[in-house]
């Protein structure tokens, strides 16, 4: 794909997002996307086959900008309790985020569509969620910064406050103070507390 062709999909997938945004999943058509892009049909399917493929890559591109911006982050002088702080605050800026939100695309997505555990991208960004904090909490106990019997069941307890709050906020809203006081739980149970 040439550098112009490279442009041409970005911006599709840079408009279509904002239709996704404003309709959901459901409601959108291939036409409302070419209408938003002011591009022809087969513009657009020159690129796309279809709304899933398009809502599917922007969550991967997605997914792959907030690992780069979480790991640019982090440096080699971070303790535990310092990246899952950072990780935690990222958490946070995307629940306390109101506008420019996909969550209700997404699971408009995933209710409609049947998938198995292999192909459900949100099954497996979850399960790595999961291993991720499940290594950092390792690294914690190990350095003595933190204190837990089961870091698997904490890292996946911790993910599936996350993704409680997720729907929270996109039902019947959530507070910033409602978030400190999940995430300042979390933190609490792990920190060992020195004399």
């Amino acid at each position: 794909m040439g550098e112009k062709s490279v442009q041409k999909k970005q911006y599709i997938l840079d408009t279509a997002r904002k239709v996704f945004v404003e309709k959901g999943f459901k409601n959108v058509t291939m036409k409302d996307i070419v209408e938003a892009c002011e591009i022809s049909r087969g513009g657009l399917y020159l690129y796309f086959d279809s709304t899933e493929q398009i809502l599917l890559e922007i969550l991967q591109m997605e997914a792959q900008e907030t690992d780069d911006v979480f790991t640019e982050h982090i440096s080699e002088e971070d303790t535990a309790a310092d990246i899952l702080t950072l990780f935690l605050k990222e958490q946070k800026k995307e629940l306390l985020q109101k506008k420019n939100n996909l969550t209700v695309a997404v699971y408009e997505y995933f209710f409609a569509h049947e998938s198995t555990d292999k192909n459900n991208m949100l099954r497996r960004q979850f399960d790595a969620g999961v291993r991720v904090l499940e290594k950092l909490i390792q690294a914690g106990i190990a350095s003595g910064e933190f204190y837990c019997e089961d870091p698997k069941g904490a890292a996946t307890n911790i993910m599936y406050v996350l993704e409680g709050m997720k729907i929270n906020a996109q039902t019947f809203g959530i507070t910033e103070k409602m978030v400190d006081e999940q995430l300042l739980y979390i933190m609490q149970g792990l920190i060992v507390e020195f004399d």
